[in-house]
């Protein structure tokens, strides 16, 4: 390794080492490697996103279906089982509410929550949440819970 012998690291050059648009001496004047017409020659030009030459593109070819309802209520579920194992591991003991969930993680401090019946709870907590399904809600209270609907 002598100074005869250094290079730059392989892909760090891009330059082609000719320089565009500086008289046709040079090999690249005239129009600067751009061809003659076309919407690529001119200044300005950005391609749109999907282009493809005129050519109708993919997301236009293909069939849409189904719908897609605008009032749709999105409910973050938590089940039985995940709250039993953070009464397990302590960091939820006796009320659980919309602070005890963002603070865990469960939920963000946007979402609607829905409280799920998987699993087994053994551990009397009050749940404060949006939504409660039937098993949810009966499982609660057999454990000596309570249930309060936001």
């Amino acid at each position: 390794m002598d100074l005869s012998n250094l290079k730059p690291a392989a892909g760090s050059v891009k330059s082609s080492g000719k320089r565009l648009g500086r008289g046709q001496g040079s090999g690249k004047g005239g129009t600067a490697a751009r061809g003659h017409n076309g919407a690529k020659s001119r200044s300005g030009y950005s391609r749109k996103i999907g282009f493809e030459g005129g050519q109708m593109p993919l997301q236009r070819r293909v069939p849409k279906f189904g719908f897609t309802n605008i009032n749709r209520k999105d409910y973050q579920g938590i089940n039985l089982d995940t709250l039993q194992n953070w009464v397990d591991d302590g960091k939820i003991t006796d009320v659980v509410d919309l602070d005890v969930l963002i603070s865990t993680r469960l939920a963000t401090k946007n979402d609607l929550v829905k409280i799920l019946g998987r699993g087994e709870l053994k551990a009397k907590l009050k749940v404060s949440a949006h939504k409660f399904t039937a098993t949810a809600k009966a499982a609660i209270e057999a454990a000596g819970g309570e249930v309060v609907t936001l």
